[in-house]
């Protein structure tokens, strides 16, 4: 089990060089850099949760099925560029390295899928749910 504060911390040192690759112009020394990601969260008691945080790996051409997960999901796409579509969230979208995109509780994941099919992508999956969840059902 990783604790929000530790799961926080290593995902803001890996995030670092991309954040200042990705936002352009590297921020002048002593100066904060601006937020990879930001988005409201749920209004959940985190009694008795947990997080779960998981590579996902995508093949090139790689399409996943519809899923859902309990709880509430961040993901953060490591390498290449991956094309994701949430219920209640609009038209889908490609989200490239450096980038991330969340999961509202009780949503599906109605499109997964790789936007290259000749170059690999990874995500990192960070599920926030109830322990002992099944973290991942088919739509």
């Amino acid at each position: 089990m990783v604790s929000l504060p530790l799961c926080a911390e290593l995902l803001a040192a890996g995030l670092d060089a991309d954040a200042q690759t990705q936002a352009g112009p590297p921020a002048p020394p002593g100066s904060p850099l601006p937020p990879v990601f930001k988005h409201d969260l749920p209004n959940v008691t985190m009694d008795d949760w947990e997080v779960t945080v998981s590579y996902v790996d995508y093949a090139p051409g790689r399409v996943g099925a519809a899923h859902r997960h309990p709880g509430f999901v961040l993901a953060y796409v490591l390498e290449g560029a991956v094309v994701a579509k949430i219920s209640e969230q609009g038209e889908e979208r490609t989200y490239s390295a450096g980038q991330m995109f969340y999961e509202q509780p009780g949503a599906t994941h109605e499109v997964s899928k790789n936007a290259s099919q000749t170059q690999p992508a990874r995500l990192l999956a960070m599920i926030f749910a109830k322990k002992g969840s099944t973290l991942t059902t088919p739509a």
